[in-house]
């Protein structure tokens, strides 16, 4: 285990990513300072998603991530550290077909029980330090118009401790972070493009106009983009606002 994390506890905020960052501005922060909430008011998904949570059935939270010499360039190994630490986590509580929906939800089968979101604070052509707010949909059942949400006790039938949850996985974040920027996204993609939701399957996407297209995703480029395979062989690289998987 090593050293202790600092663990704030929130009854309530609009955003434990806003939060840590508003913190920053104020004092200096351990590596790995956590803000951990009983209610999220404004979850933010990616692209302006909302995220529908009941008051202290899921966990929510975010770390600080400090780097001394992480590239913008390799800042995909961030996604890849952080998808994986929490893949691991399900994985060990047996929770079934776990997989990553590029670049940053985590699947069981074909339900959405993880959402991430990096937010990456600049030095430069550095990356100062990083806030990696996580949403994972532990304890609540009932997600009303939102068909393709689950939560861990849906899939596994019991209910989960969210403290024991949050500390297993702070403990797989520190295993995939404390050394990252020694790694490149080159090295650390073969593992991660293993586990990308819908691999190699015919799939239906949407590109930024809403225009529905077919595809397979391939792989995940060195800059974090997603690789998809279109028709007549034709191999195209989109970016997170380019294109989004419909399942």
């Amino acid at each position: 285990m090593g050293e202790q994390t600092r663990i704030i506890k929130l009854d309530a905020t609009d955003s434990t990513n806003s939060f840590l960052k508003g913190l920053l501005l104020s004092s200096p922060l351990d590596d790995y300072t956590t803000v951990v909430t009983q209610k999220q008011l404004q979850g933010r998904g990616q692209m302006g998603t909302v995220w529908h949570s009941e008051e202290g059935k899921n966990l929510t939270f975010s770390v600080l991530k400090r780097f001394d010499a992480l590239s913008v360039d390799q800042q995909f190994t961030l996604n890849i550290g952080v998808s994986m630490a929490v893949l691991e986590v399900m994985k060990e509580l047996t929770i079934p077909d776990v997989k990553v929906k590029w670049p940053n939800d985590i699947m069981s089968g074909s339900s959405k029980i993880c959402g991430i979101l990096i937010e990456n604070i600049l030095k430069g052509s550095l990356i100062g330090h990083a806030v990696i707010g996580i949403g994972l949909n532990v304890n609540q059942t009932d997600f009303g118009e939102l068909d393709k949400a689950s939560s861990l006790k849906m899939i596994a039938g019991h209910t989960f401790d969210l403290d024991e949850l949050l500390n297993r996985i702070l403990d797989r974040l520190r295993f995939h972070l404390d050394h990252i920027e020694e790694k490149t996204v080159t090295q650390l993609l073969p593992a991660y493009e293993k586990l990308l939701f819908r691999k190699d399957k015919p799939s239906t996407f949407t590109d930024e106009n809403g225009e529905r297209f077919m595809g397979f995703v391939r792989r995940v480029s060195p800059a974090g983009k997603l690789i998809l395979e279109l028709e007549d062989q034709i191999f195209r690289e989109f970016d997170l606002k380019e294109v989004t998987l419909l399942y």
